[in-house]
Parts: C-alpha cells; sequence; structure tokens
C-alpha cells in the first residue's frame, strides 16, 4: 500500500475530486494548508499599508491505495491540476505498512474498503 499526499491549488480540488470518484477512489481526507516553494511571494495594500504575502492557500489531498493504483492516480492528479505555472503543487508518494480499521479492527486491504 502507498499513501499519495498531493499539495494543489484550491480551484483544482473540485474537479480532481470528480476525477478521483470516476476511478474508484473510495476515501481522502482533505485539508486546507498554505505554503510556499519557487513562488517569490507578493506585495499587496490593504488600507494603505504595504504587506507581503509568502504563504499561498493550498489544498492537501491524502489517500491510501494499493500499489497498482499509484500510477493512474498519479497520472490523474498530473492532468487535472497542472496549469503549467509556478505553485500547481506537489505529489508525495509514501509507503504505507499497515493500515487498521478503528471500529472492526480489519487490518490491510480490508480496510481500505
Amino acid at each position: 500500500m502507498k499513501k499519495i499526499e498531493a499539495i494543489i491549488r484550491p480551484e483544482a480540488f473540485q474537479t480532481l475530486r470528480h476525477q478521483l470518484d470516476q476511478v474508484g477512489v473510495k476515501g481522502l481526507t482533505v485539508s486546507e494548508v498554505a505554503g510556499c516553494g519557487q513562488q517569490k511571494g507578493k506585495e499587496g495594500i490593504f488600507r494603505g499599508t504595504r504587506y507581503e504575502i509568502k504563504l499561498y492557500p493550498k489544498v492537501k489531498v491524502e489517500m491510501v491505495v494499493d500499489d497498482h493504483e499509484i500510477d493512474p492516480i498519479v497520472e490523474i492528479i498530473m492532468d487535472t491540476c497542472t496549469t503549467n505555472e509556478t505553485g500547481d503543487g506537489k505529489i508525495f508518494v509514501t509507503a504505507v505498512e499497515e493500515v487498521y480499521r478503528i471500529r472492526t479492527a480489519e487490518k490491510g486491504k480490508a480496510a481500505l474498503i
């Protein structure tokens, strides 16, 4: 099993959610996050006061899937979330040793379904 974490632009989330649902991804954890990377930040003015924005709002989408599902899901994320501009986000894939469902004590693949 693998955990996929995708940090994406907020405006891409609804489309991504729909695409993942179409291929049968059942469980997602979604968080509103803020971060920075190659984006240089920007300056704004609010009521005559200058300020600098260094963190940009993002959405973090997490899911645990079988190993054979990684490539199609990563491809969906890439196709859905790219604008070809700085700030499109990142995808992290990490190994998951075990999964347990708290309610029933099931473990492994059975706990994902």
